[in-house]
């Protein structure tokens, strides 16, 4: 295709996946598009492993990394160990995730105990932990390096030029869209609400043309649109607004590649657009994931207010990966609880094909919605 996207990352379909799977990766390249990691919750060894893998695996085709590096979290400045975050968490918090555990008889009493788990989280997320994760990145053929929460720090640009690797952010409001350009990105991440994960309160239908319109001053840097994009329908439309590709992950949380469990599978298929919400219950920030009784047991009114990054990750996540144990085994009340990251564009999933596929399928819908707004102006 002729997109800005295409070219800059050498790639046949402008649509960027991203996945904590480096199974998707693989495949989604290997389709004509492109893969990339999400790495912030890895070790440099585990991420090496990760892209040995693909290396062997790709066929030489374009892939990228994903690193979460904010501008602000609880600790950034300070040199905190895994204990030091551990000793932030009141008492409270950690009996209300064995409680919320327990009201669904699932036994999570161990829970009430001081744990260092996912602490790990928050020394990624700090400029020396990301330094060590990109330096394996970089060490590898990657065409593409994105982060999210804040503008990119200038030796992370620096590192992009140097290795001819094109830097991305992620942005939920046109403010930090300009400020992003400022600093010197080559690909802006614009996504709506609708989107999993980390979001902010405005609609894509919103948000792309007024990024794209916001930015021209500082030169038109190509947009990926991201949030709830599910089809290739969809994907013409943001394109028709000033995209230049999109950028996709809920659409291949149902593939057989993809690491959510088939639990989450299951609840995903059977999800409605309806079936999602922002919380702040999994990361302290406000992330849309599938709601379920863990979402609804911190929006009760005697949750606790969740804790900010990295606490409230160090809070959830153990609890979240008992739930996932426990329901793949096929615990009722675990299945009440299990939840994951995801997008309202769930609802427009209803079926169970790989990430190739699921590739394919884009192109297709792309050429069919193309035709027929060509169609609007045949005689």
């Amino acid at each position: 295709m002729n997109s800005r996207i295409c070219e800059l990352l050498n790639i046949e379909f402008p649509l960027v996946a991203f996945s904590h799977c480096k199974d998707v990766v693989a495949a989604v390249s290997k389709a004509g598009g492109m893969g990339v990691l999400g790495a912030v919750g890895m070790h440099p060894e585990t991420l090496e492993q990760e892209l040995n893998w693909i290396d062997d695996h790709i066929d030489g085709k374009p892939y990228g990394v994903d690193v979460l590096i904010p501008n602000k979290f609880v600790g950034k400045e300070e040199d905190l160990k895994s204990e030091d975050w551990a000793a932030m968490i009141p008492q409270e918090y950690r009996d209300f995730r064995a409680d919320t555990l327990k009201k669904y008889e699932v036994d999570g009493e161990d829970l009430r105990g001081q744990t260092t788990q996912n602490s790990g989280f928050g020394n990624n997320m700090k400029e020396e932990g990301a330094q060590k994760l990109l330096e394996v990145a970089f060490s590898h053929p990657i065409k593409l390096i994105a982060n999210a929460l804040g503008v990119p720090p200038k030796w992370m640009l620096d590192m992009g030029k140097e290795n001819n690797v094109a830097v991305a952010a992620l942005v939920g409001a046109k403010q930090h869209a300009i400020k992003q350009v400022e600093a010197g990105i080559d690909i802006l991440v614009v996504s709506g609400t609708e989107g999993g994960g980390h979001v902010g309160s405005v609609s894509g239908l919103v948000l792309v043309p007024e990024v794209h319109k916001a930015i021209q001053p500082y030169g038109d840097i190509p947009i990926l649109a991201a949030g709830g994009i599910a089809t290739g329908q969809q994907m013409a439309g943001v394109m028709a607004m000033g995209a230049a590709g999109v950028w996709c992950a809920s659409v291949f949380l149902t593939t057989p590649e993809a690491e959510t469990s088939p639990t989450v599978k299951e609840k995903m298929l059977a999800a409605s657009s309806s079936h999602t919400v922002r919380s702040r219950s999994r990361t302290g920030k406000h992330s849309r994931q599938l709601k379920s009784a863990w979402t609804d047991a911190w929006e009760a009114p005697d949750a606790p207010d969740p804790l900010p990054m990295p606490l409230q990750t160090m809070v959830g996540e153990p609890a979240l990966a008992k739930i996932d144990k426990a329901a793949e085994n096929g615990h009722k009340g675990a299945k009440q609880l299990a939840t994951y990251w995801v997008g309202q564009g769930i609802g427009l999933v209803d079926e169970t094909i790989s990430a190739g596929q699921t590739v394919q399928k884009f192109k297709e819908e792309f050429i069919e919605a193309y035709e027929r707004v060509d169609s609007f102006f045949e005689d």
